[in-house]
């Protein structure tokens, strides 16, 4: 599978494996070959799929996996005219991201908990809209800092696109507080309790014991970049959004701004 996926992230090579064998599974129970695919047993695989109530979205990363395998096969008509479930258009909304007074109170528990590697995680995912996989992924030689100005080097984002992403005075501070104490050998930046790369799910967990996720974080940087007056394409770049588009969502209301217009409008 490491092969079909040349060129794609860590995590899409998993999921394309993971597809992969579901699908060679699902294939002998019905007497069929992984090496040896039809159109028909692909358009039956993905019948049966919606059968089994599977969301568009996920019957789409089953679809790339599928294309990806029969063109490394070179197979390609297997997959060709498939009819799928139509995904969903996204709704006009912005993600869900945290209010001040959220964002203000994850600040104050995270500092008056004095673990320096966890305060200088969250102020950068807050203050950068890095996704947990590239927090995860960055190593020391990433960072690059001085008291006045740095800069963080993104070398596996999604899609595999590389970005330089300034870190503002507060991540700086917060990384050199815990680079200061950091102990354990290797390149990762930030190591988990067996002094080992952190793992995005390891950071997710933390993240849960304060009510919020990495995704909201994320979308916090986001939304304030855009509310704040900067254009589109720039927070694109900083997000390292490959489709301006999904950038576009955080100049949306969000539900808790249409709610507050109409209690406003209504007297």
């Amino acid at each position: 599978m490491a092969q079909i996926a040349m060129g794609k992230s860590e995590l899409t090579a998993k999921t394309y494996g993971f597809s992969m064998a579901q699908f060679a599974e699902w294939l002998q129970a019905g007497g069929g070959s992984i090496k040896r695919i039809t159109r028909h047993d692909v358009q039956s695989y993905f019948v049966y799929l919606d059968t089994q109530r599977k969301s568009p979205a996920t019957i789409e990363k089953n679809f790339a996996a599928l294309v990806a395998y029969a063109n490394f096969v070179n197979c390609p008509h297997a997959v060709q005219n498939i009819r799928r479930p139509a995904v969903r258009k996204t709704k006009n909304i912005a993600p869900k991201s945290l209010t001040r007074n959220e964002r203000n109170r994850l600040l104050r528990e995270v500092e008056q908990s004095g673990n320096l590697r966890n305060i200088a995680m969250v102020y950068l995912l807050l203050y950068t809209g890095l996704r947990v996989s590239e927090l995860s992924g960055l190593d020391l030689g990433d960072v690059d800092m001085s008291d006045r100005k740095g800069k963080m080097e993104v070398r596996h984002g999604k899609g595999n696109i590389a970005r330089s992403v300034p870190m503002p005075r507060e991540v700086r501070y917060s990384l050199s507080r815990y680079l200061e104490g950091r102990k354990g050998e290797g390149p990762a930046l930030f190591l988990s309790s067996r002094k080992k790369r952190i793992s995005p799910r390891t950071v997710e967990q933390l993240l849960q014991q304060y009510g919020t996720h990495p995704h909201a974080l994320r979308h916090t940087f986001c939304r304030e970049l855009v509310q704040s007056g900067v254009d589109i394409v720039t927070v694109a770049e900083l997000a390292g959004h490959a489709d301006v588009n999904v950038t576009r969502r955080y100049a949306s209301p969000t539900y808790e701004q249409m709610s507050e217009a109409i209690e406003r409008a209504m007297f």
